[in-house]
């Protein structure tokens, strides 16, 4: 510690001897200055004892604790990086964090549910990994549509800048390359597109230069179960393959959905983690303690309430099937069209590769008709792209991809787009004169011909009037803009005036967050935004949005879930969420998908509390099943299955069911584990020991409120503080706000303006930094100074004078870690109170000093003898010093044996990078008293 330019600073160990590289105190990484010693003036920093001419009353040493504990940015505590960070973890998702710090290297699974917030727990455990030196670099893969949100979550919650590599992205990242040096040798921490990074060119250059921790997210879609599959899953496997054979790389997996159906699946992304896993029986204690101490899995019940924090989530999510019957015109040319399309699947003329491209330009052609008539108009006009396939495989291949909708391939980024329904050779003049044909009946119908339409205009002004804001999901862009381009002409008036806008994968993944912060932004008092499934995962909707309308089914239940999982999840405000699936009554297919699809997906939800996947075999199932119902003849447009298809559907529904089976049999078997509750209540309590209770933020923010003269408003979730009267310097730090500030107890934030009582706010921290360096300047006027560093308190609360000391201890920590000993300086602030002399006091237990601050006066003392009371003690505190060296030794070993024990091995291991050898914290002395207080009994003579 040092003083330089009018303040206190930590000495960084990068520093040489010419050139010191300082962290203010209380600073963050982004406020490091370099001082050239030959130039600028430093000098150790000592701090002066308190004044007793600066008195305050019994509310001063509370405020002027909690104020220095909410400033601290590297706290003692288990944790070296949580204090800096700009999230207040949950206690459950310590859990991850407790079980990575005991591996060596860390290679764990993340498969909590959707919503949990396992974006947050893989940042918790990269960052502490950073912090401790055990990594020097991160990647994160994920799909494309993710990689703006991975950014942006590491940068505001963690501190960490990232660069996101794309295909747009990497020309320009590529310039800034010294020659032969790789983008990660480059970029010490960056977010990467799996699918852009997973091929042939570029995998051995990532792999040769990958940095030491990479996070996988949506990791289940990256591995392979030994059978045939797309290249794209394989090149995603083989890449994490290689990356997993570097024994010192750290690897964290996220993904919501670890076993799918595939066991051997399963087992190969076990294989990422410990190799021995793959062949383990999981069914034995052996096998399971084995895959404990790499993998955390828990539901919404197991956390809803855990250690006494409550995690708030929508209490009940009501649903609702929505139908509707085509008008005379549409229905007379759906039946035209299905003519045509019988006619085409039952050729059986030309090559099997002709046949397979008729069929699933077929296929498109009907899927975008029940859609929209703009969604037809260009599936007419449009090339089918299973017809660029050589073979009909590829064929296949192409058309699932395209046509249907598989979850979590590579697919997913065009997963809007037609596939196109021209497939027909130039000399086929009757095909080509019927698809102009029917381009033209689509092209003359009209709203009142489109009863979808406008059944879900009259749904979403009924979510509108029952207070929701409700995000409207399409199958393609041009649908979406059909849709959007209605309701705004029907919801423009009062009384449901609304804001309409809509996002599609005509837009960017980096520009899709943007675009619904705008909307979200708009002044009208109403919300609804009409998107695709290129935003059904990776934009946080829950803050704007509380209801979906499933305006196109998907023909994958998991796009369902990952439609509504936008809104149900932690965060949302609203206890009730909705969702609307509309399906024609009488075009054959939805209710074909209704029927085999997702009832039974929402009724295995529903028993299971979980979502579980669709068997993978459901798009050949499914495709069978509308072709068996296309060949059927006209009653094709009823929803009963003849004898074959409803054997399909129920071998489907058989396998689906035993997939449950195991599901709920994997969250008895594999959910965490090793980490017992009181462990993580134990850490927990070294880490509010350090940084203060979320319980202390908001008592502090209260008090400092009202001592500055400001009012406050109470109600059920938090209060309100009118921003009249605050001093100019706090005034700047608040960000000057011109209407009531928000603060709410917990998360989520009632309003996007709020603030929520956490030390990570921003306007906590500036009224945590405003009090202390306040307290510090007795320039200040006095109203503007609501902490003091002194004060003779009279209370009932003690029978015999006693004094009680704010101290600042500051510690050197030492920990080993692969890049060599990392050196940090923690700081923590203790309340510590004695009766008798300095020279041979009798401490108090912590508990008691607790409750003597919260006790308050009783009486008041004449200012007088309140001052020379308050002189007489402060003049004796200077003997006190060998004993607050003595605690500081303590405090030392005391952080030491913490640090030590969150990083021991599950199997006892106490040597090594992960153990207690080279460990070792230091205390720095003297110890700073920032504060003096004195507790006089309140019947005792002035």
């Amino acid at each position: 510690m040092v003083k330089a330019r009018g303040r206190e600073w930590v000495v960084l160990p990068d520093s040489t001897d010419e050139l010191l590289l300082l962290r203010p105190l209380g600073g963050g990484d982004a406020d490091v200055a370099g001082v050239l010693r030959g130039i600028e003036p430093v000098e150790s920093a000592t701090f002066a004892w308190p004044s007793s001419e600066d008195r305050g009353d019994d509310r001063s040493a509370r405020l002027l604790r909690d104020a220095l504990r909410i400033g601290f940015r590297s706290t003692g505590g288990p944790f070296r990086s949580l204090a800096g960070l700009a999230v207040d973890p949950r206690p459950f998702q310590l859990v991850p964090l407790l079980l990575a710090l005991r591996q060596d290297p860390v290679r764990l699974l993340i498969a909590d549910d959707v919503g949990i917030g396992k974006t947050v727990e893989a940042g918790l455990v990269a960052s502490e990994l950073l912090a401790q030196g055990d990594a020097r670099g991160l990647t994160v893969l994920c799909p494309p549509s993710l990689a703006e949100q991975w950014a942006k979550e590491l940068a505001e919650k963690f501190n960490l800048d990232a660069e996101i590599v794309l295909p747009g992205t990497v020309t320009r990242l590529e310039r800034q390359l010294e020659y032969g040096q790789s983008l990660f040798e480059r970029f010490p921490v960056t977010v990467v597109s799996t699918d852009f990074i997973k091929a042939d060119r570029r995998r051995d250059d990532f792999v040769r230069s990958a940095p030491d921790l990479v996070i996988v997210d949506e990791a289940h879609t990256s591995v392979s179960d030994g059978k045939a599959g797309s290249r794209g899953r394989t090149q995603r496997f083989r890449l994490l393959q290689e990356l997993a054979k570097d024994a010192e790389r750290n690897l964290v997996l996220v993904t919501a959905t670890p076993h799918s159906g595939k066991d051997e699946a399963f087992r190969n992304l076990l294989g990422l983690l410990d190799e021995s896993l793959i062949n383990a029986d999981l069914s034995a204690d052996e096998g399971r303690a084995r895959l404990a101490t790499h993998m955390v899995q828990r539901r919404r019940r197991d956390i809803r309430e855990y250690l006494g924090a409550e995690t708030r989530f929508p209490r009940d999510r009501k649903t609702q099937e929505v139908s509707y019957s085509l008008a005379p015109a549409y229905k007379e040319l759906f039946e035209d069209v299905l003519a045509y399309v019988r006619e085409r699947v039952s050729d059986r003329s030309g090559t099997r590769l002709e046949q397979r491209v008729r069929w699933w330009s077929a296929l498109s052609l009907l899927r975008a008709l029940a859609s929209s008539p703009r969604a037809a108009a260009a599936t007419l006009r449009t090339r089918a792209r299973a017809g660029d396939a050589d073979t009909a495989e590829r064929a296949d291949e192409v058309g699932q991809a395209t046509v249907l909708d598989p979850a979590g391939d590579e697919t997913s980024e065009n997963a809007d787009l037609v596939a196109g329904a021209v497939a027909e050779d130039q000399e086929d003049i009757r095909a080509r004169r019927m698809l102009r044909e029917f381009h033209d009946r689509v092209a003359e119908l009209t709203v009142e011909d489109d009863t979808k339409l406008t059944t879900v205009t009259k749904l979403v002004k009924q979510l509108l009037k029952d207070g929701f804001q409700p995000i409207v999901f399409c199958r393609f862009i041009q649908t979406a803009h059909y849709v959007a381009e209605h309701l705004r002409t029907q919801l423009e008036r009062r009384p449901l005036r609304a804001a309409v806008d809509v996002v599609t994968g005509e837009l960017a993944p980096e520009d899709r967050q943007a675009r619904v912060e705008r909307l979200a932004s708009a002044e009208e008092p109403n919300l609804v935004l009409v998107a695709t499934d290129a935003l059904s995962e990776g934009v946080n909707l829950q803050e704007s949005f509380q209801a979906v309308v499933h305006y196109d089914l998907a023909w994958n239940p998991t796009r369902h879930e990952q439609r509504e999982g936008r809104v149900d999840r932690f965060g949302q405000t609203a206890e009730v969420v909705r969702a609307a699936t509309v399906y024609g009554a009488d075009n054959g297919i939805d209710g074909l998908i209704l029927q085999v699809l997702l009832r039974k997906h929402e009724a295995i939800s529903r028993d299971l509390g979980v979502s579980v996947p669709v068997p993978s075999q459901s798009d050949q199932v499914m495709a069978a099943l509308v072709e068996g119902l296309l060949m059927r003849g006209r009653d094709a447009g009823q929803m009963t299955l003849d004898l074959e298809a409803s054997q399909q559907r129920d071998d489907l529904h058989a396998e689906w069911d035993s997939t449950a089976e195991r599901e709920k049999l994997s969250r008895t078997r594999y959910a965490q584990r090793s980490i017992k509750d009181t462990e993580v209540r134990r850490e927990l309590e070294a880490a509010r020991a350090a940084m203060g209770d979320p319980g202390d933020v908001a008592a502090f923010v209260r008090t400092a409120c009202e001592e500055l003269g400001l009012a406050v408003v109470d109600d059920d979730t938090g209060f309100t503080v009118e921003p009249h009267g605050l001093p100019l310097g706090l005034r700047d730090a608040l960000g000057r706000p011109d209407s009531p500030m928000r603060f709410d107890r917990d998360l989520p934030a009632s309003t996007r303006h709020a603030s929520v009582l956490r030390r990570t706010d921003t306007r906590v921290g500036a009224l945590a930094g405003y009090v202390l360096d306040a307290a510090l300047d007795p320039a200040l006027p006095a109203e503007h100074r609501p902490a003091r560093r002194c004060s003779v308190v009279r209370t009932d609360a003690v029978t015999v004078p006693t004094t009680v000391l704010l101290a600042r201890f500051r510690l050197h920590v030492t920990l080993p870690s692969r890049s060599g000993e990392r050196v940090s300086v923690a700081e923590e602030a203790r309340t510590l109170a004695y009766t008798g002399l300095p020279n041979s006091p009798t401490w108090l237990p912590p508990d008691e000093v607790d409750a003597l601050l919260a006790a308050g006066a009783t009486a008041n003392t004449p200012g007088d003898v309140a001052r020379n009371m308050a002189s007489a003690v402060l003049e004796k505190l200077p003997a006190i010093t060998p004993e607050l060296e003595r605690f500081a030794t303590e405090l030392a070993a005391e952080l030491r044996e913490t640090h030590a024990r969150v990083r021991r091995a599950a199997r006892g291991r106490t040597s090594g990078v992960l153990g207690v050898s080279g460990l070792a914290v230091t205390p720095q002395l003297p110890v700073d008293v920032l504060g003096a207080y004195l507790y006089l009994p309140a019947g005792g003579a002035q």
